[in-house]
């Protein structure tokens, strides 16, 4: 009996772990959707750029910066915090005119927000 006993222990103790791990990993990355989301617009902002599209690049880096200044909020990182300062870097060059610098620095904050943890 006792074996029995021991046996569902560990059984239900193997169907925690199976439910349970990957429950936690997914409310870790539900913390950094913010980050997700700024560096997917960070990308597109790199590739207008290099297309020459000024204007979209603005767009989608102040759509990264938006996200990436909300990510902070909940998220400490210094790779972060130099994304969202590459980011308003490209805004600012975008609305200028300047597009290759603009790139430039959405790349840059590519570069970091894909190091956030």
């Amino acid at each position: 009996m006792t074996i029995n006993i021991r046996r569902t222990a560990l059984v239900m103790a193997a169907i925690g772990a199976l439910v349970g791990v990957p429950m936690l990993s997914g409310l870790a990355f539900a913390d950094n959707k913010h980050v997700a989301e700024a560096l997917e617009h960070a990308k597109e902002a790199v590739s207008h750029g290099k297309q020459g599209h000024g204007d979209a690049l603005v767009k989608h880096a102040e759509g990264a910066l938006h996200h990436a200044e909300a990510a902070q909020k909940d998220v400490k990182s210094p790779h972060l915090d130099e994304g969202v300062k590459h980011l308003k870097e490209a805004v600012e060059h975008g609305k200028a005119g300047h597009v290759d610098v603009a790139t430039k620095h959405a790349e840059g904050a590519v570069t970091h927000l894909s190091e956030v943890k």
